[in-house]
């Protein structure tokens, strides 16, 4: 019996990692750096004081490479503020399913709290949230478990009975790292042999894990 579902955002709940992607590379380039290949794909699921010091150490503390990483967040932001981002497949119906059986929801989010509230707002879901972790929460970023653990926490649930819904691998090593149970539904990164090892189950849409839970299959 599941006593708790906690979400991510970014991949998971709204389709904002291709905006996050698209504001890197200008960045970059307005603080006259260019963007190393591969780098980006290192950032899913984590916070950006984590960025900052992963980017810092990638172009040997160059001040310019953390100011770009700033100002990424803001392009980010404010392209989202303004337009906002599609929602999902299947999360409407994932969440009327999880409010009819009475499972309490968290967000558990590397984004600033700002950010996620109006994602939440503008997709019409905020009132299934009991609780919402943000990236200036100040806990450590995934892959650490800290932001799970603390959904948790505020929803009363234990973790080996609560499910994690994530979209890319640092979630879902968290999720494994404090003892939750995890579905990886697959956004901007494919899940690798060791993901598939951890998760508990591998999804290809939020509807799937609608209809797991409708059978059974989970928790």
């Amino acid at each position: 019996m599941l006593e708790a579902a906690i979400f991510d955002l970014d991949g998971l709940m709204f389709d904002t990692e291709p905006i996050w992607v698209s504001a890197w590379e200008p960045a970059f380039k307005e603080q006259g750096l260019e963007l190393k290949p591969g780098l980006v794909q290192r950032f899913f699921g984590m916070s950006q004081p984590r960025i900052e010091e992963l980017v810092a150490q990638a172009y040997d503390n160059d001040p310019r490479a953390v100011s770009a990483v700033r100002e990424h967040v803001r392009l980010g932001i404010e392209e989202m503020l303004a337009h906002g981002a599609p929602k999902k497949p299947g999360l409407d119906e994932l969440l009327v399913l999880l409010a009819e059986k009475g499972v309490p929801c968290a967000v558990a989010s590397a984004s600033p709290r700002t950010l996620v509230e109006t994602h939440l707002r503008k997709g019409g879901v905020e009132g299934f949230f009991s609780a919402v972790i943000a990236g200036d929460d100040g806990l450590p970023s995934k892959p650490a478990p800290d932001v799970f653990v603390e959904a948790a926490r505020r929803l009363n649930a234990a973790p080996a009975s609560s499910l994690v819904l994530e979209d890319s691998p640092n979630g879902i090593r968290a999720a494994s790292a404090g003892g939750f149970l995890s579905v990886m539904v697959p956004d901007m990164i494919a899940p690798t042999l060791e993901i598939r090892a951890i998760a508990t189950r591998v999804c290809n849409s939020l509807l799937d894990v609608r209809d797991l839970i409708a059978a059974g299959e989970l928790g």
